[in-house]
């Protein structure tokens, strides 16, 4: 349908269908960019992931940790922590699925002094921890990156030095629980 406006010659039905477009093309852009940032790594965050199950890919990386003076001290098994509360919160429990959640606390006590002797402050990284937690068919391992939280302070070199020993040491973990 054309009608004339001023001088010129008005399509309804072509302009109409370029808007609608025009609202297509946004919505998916959006929607692309939007699950892009959802699935951006966390640039304080170490994370990989293996299809191993997670009970051996623990012991793996348990393994390796301790090979490697990083003296394991304390492991949470945090997703039977978070079952005891399921019946308080309801529908609001694991709502992304999550089958188990388990931690290693760990420490070495030279890095520990380093850090001290550097920026007292850091020592709040100290223990140091990893996470690993299953959802699906996958296992995560997840570590909060030293370099992150020290950056620009007195310990930047010690805990560069640090995070890729623990680099290492998972990575060696994970290579070991993939040849199983």
């Amino acid at each position: 349908m054309a009608k004339l406006v001023g001088n010129k010659v008005y399509d309804a039905t072509l302009q109409d269908l370029r808007g609608v477009e025009m609202r297509k093309t946004v919505v998916v852009l959006m929607l692309v960019l939007l699950s892009g940032v959802s699935r951006a790594e966390l640039p304080g965050v170490l994370h990989w992931t293996l299809e191993q199950n997670m009970e051996s890919a623990y012991k793996s990386i348990y393994n390796s940790l301790v090979e490697n003076n990083l003296v394991v001290v304390f492991e949470p098994n945090i997703g039977e922590n978070l079952a005891a509360f399921s019946a308080r919160w309801g529908e609001n429990y694991n709502r992304n699925q999550l089958q188990g959640i388990r931690s290693m606390v760990f420490c070495n006590a030279w890095y520990a002094n380093a850090v001290s002797n550097a920026e007292p402050e850091l020592l709040a990284l100290c223990p140091l921890h990893i996470t690993l937690y299953r959802q699906g068919e996958v296992t995560h391992v997840v570590f909060t990156r030293p370099t992150h939280v020290g950056k620009g302070s007195a310990a930047t070199d010690i805990l560069a030095e640090l995070e890729a020993k623990v680099r290492a040491a998972v990575e060696a973990g994970i290579k070991a629980a993939q040849q199983q």
